[in-house]
């Protein structure tokens, strides 16, 4: 990573972000030093993660200086530094500030909920208990998010498929993709939508869009396997008297 050569400036924790600021921020690095790791800076990666839109990358940092005053966030190309943000409500706070501005509290909370809701839904993915991970993303939907709904409609399309209903499980990856138009996780579950439902060479589209945008997604098992699967479909519906199953 590219060390900063802004001067930091600690913005109060009670400050809001102009609108001005908020369309200019494209980056936030979140300092993981040892300093800013002990008073939760890690924690603060992962909720900004979860709350940043598509247009806004969050990243790790070194140390941004003012150590005591953690954990610090740099801002990105302005090299504004904000310090003292501990807490998942000021991570939501600063993240709604990029697109309402002063106006972001209310935003920040339904925000905050939805990532709740999501993560909440992916342990019930993980278990196996897809309707009622369906419902946490439904409810996390009806949100609308300042950010990361892209990430919701793409844990929506994997529940949706598992539970056969392919062309929802379209709709939702198509819906990530309408919102992030480079995410790689969005074209495999389109991908995987289509190769569901017979649409066997617009599937290899989807895969091939996301080896152009992440080549080396390529070298992962499962992508391998979706691959393998893709082929294996291709090879029966091209020989003569055979029909995919």
């Amino acid at each position: 990573m590219a060390s900063l050569t802004f001067v930091p400036i600690i913005v109060a924790a009670s400050h809001h972000l102009s609108s001005t600021q908020c369309s200019q921020i494209d980056e936030i690095r979140v300092c993981t030093n040892r300093t800013c790791r002990r008073q939760g800076s890690m924690q603060i990666l992962e909720t900004l993660t979860g709350l940043a839109p598509p247009n806004v990358s969050v990243n790790r940092s070194g140390c941004l200086g003012r150590c005591g005053a953690g954990p610090n966030l740099a801002l990105l190309p302005d090299g504004v530094t904000i310090g003292h943000c501990g807490t998942a409500a000021r991570a939501a706070e600063i993240m709604a500030g990029f697109c309402y501005g002063d106006g972001g509290a209310d935003a920040a909370m339904k925000s905050l909920d939805a990532l709740s809701l999501r993560k909440r839904a992916e342990g019930k993915i993980l278990n196996g208990d897809f309707s009622d991970a369906e419902l946490l993303l439904c409810q996390a939907t009806e949100l609308n998010p300042v950010g990361g709904l892209h990430i919701i409609y793409k844990d929506r399309s994997i529940v949706r498929l598992a539970m056969g209903n392919h062309s929802g499980a379209l709709d939702d990856a198509r819906q990530a993709l309408a919102l992030a138009h480079q995410y790689t996780e969005a074209y495999i579950c389109e991908g995987d939508a289509l190769l569901a439902m017979y649409q066997f060479d617009a599937a290899e589209k989807s895969y091939s869009t996301c080896l152009q945008i992440d080549p080396s997604i390529g070298r992962s098992k499962p992508f391998k396997a979706r691959m393998a699967k893709l082929q294996e479909k291709l090879t029966a519906v091209n020989s003569p008297g055979n029909y995919p199953m």
